[in-house]
């Protein structure tokens, strides 16, 4: 009869982790659709503001000298500042994992290269799973688990302490890691470069882009559009991570609470079995005195 107490106490605990586990998806559900609606609303921007910085660029061919510093580079890239965009909380599958094995294996790329890295991190996630190896690297922590919704207020600052570091010279090049929202079951981790600007290869070599005729000239518009696209880039990072995360939690919470309906049937069909066993032990235990008497 222990047993059979056991599996009772551990049905009705699978159950209330099944309780749980399916409020967790509904939750993520309802913030996926308001981070989806975010994030798609972004990426227009994002892409026309890449596009307009390639017109200008291209503006500005054979006046390699005179570009930004922002665009041009330090001409060296020897000092990476790699950027790991994470979430705040677990429970999400492998969406956290999958951005700090990339950032890692970048990681491990520029060491290897002799170059000299540092390691922002943007969630407590990231930087937990990047401590262990490369604690020594790590300069920093942006803590966004106050943020109900990520706004554009939280990406300048990241933006502004960036162009700080890269202003004093701390590092050449500037990379960030974060994971693209495809679908519900989908995130893609991306790698972008943000300083440099990298140029999209499509908008560089459309001619028509060209065309146009900037006043004042093309060095001063970029120096006053590059700082702001790289906020805008971090914000739709921001964005894109915030929709990968809740739609990862999502499916992972699903999955867990299938599972647990499946442990629930198993557990429920031993418990009955067991239950029947004793019962009909119990039988045979009183026939077999009736018979002896």
């Amino acid at each position: 009869m222990a047993n059979l107490k056991e599996l009772k106490n551990r049905i009705n605990s699978v159950k209330s982790t099944q309780k749980i586990t399916k409020a967790m998806k509904m939750v993520a559900a309802a913030k996926l659709r308001h981070a989806e609606e975010a994030a798609n609303a972004a990426r227009p921007y994002a892409e026309r503001m890449n596009a307009m910085m390639a017109s200008l660029a291209a503006g500005m061919v054979g006046q390699e000298d005179t570009a930004p510093r922002l665009l041009a580079g330090t001409g060296s890239d020897q000092r990476h500042l790699i950027i790991v965009a994470t979430g705040e909380r677990g429970l999400c599958g492998s969406f956290n994992s999958s951005i700090a094995k990339a950032a890692s294996r970048k990681i491990d790329q520029l060491l290897a290269e002799g170059k000299d890295v540092k390691v922002l991190c943007v969630g407590k996630k990231g930087r937990d799973a990047l401590k262990r190896k490369y604690g020594n690297l790590i300069i920093g922590l942006v803590d966004l688990s106050g943020a109900k919704r990520v706004g554009f207020g939280n990406a300048q600052p990241i933006a502004q302490r960036v162009l700080t570091m890269f202003n004093e010279d701390e590092f050449d090049v500037c990379t960030i890691f974060y994971a693209k929202f495809v679908s519900v079951l989908t995130q893609e981790v991306q790698e972008q470069q943000l300083i440099p600007a990298s140029i999209p290869e499509a908008a560089e070599a459309d001619e028509n882009d060209i065309l146009y005729e900037y006043e004042p000239g093309e060095e001063e518009i970029l120096a006053e559009l590059l700082p702001r696209n790289l906020s805008v880039q971090i914000y739709r990072a921001l964005l894109e991570n915030s929709a990968s995360e809740q739609g990862a939690r999502m499916s992972a919470m699903d999955n867990a609470t299938r599972n647990a309906g499946d442990m629930i049937d198993k557990l429920t069909l031993q418990y009955n079995r067991e239950r029947q066993a004793a019962i009909t032990s119990e039988l045979i235990e009183i026939i077999s005195g009736a018979e002896a008497l």
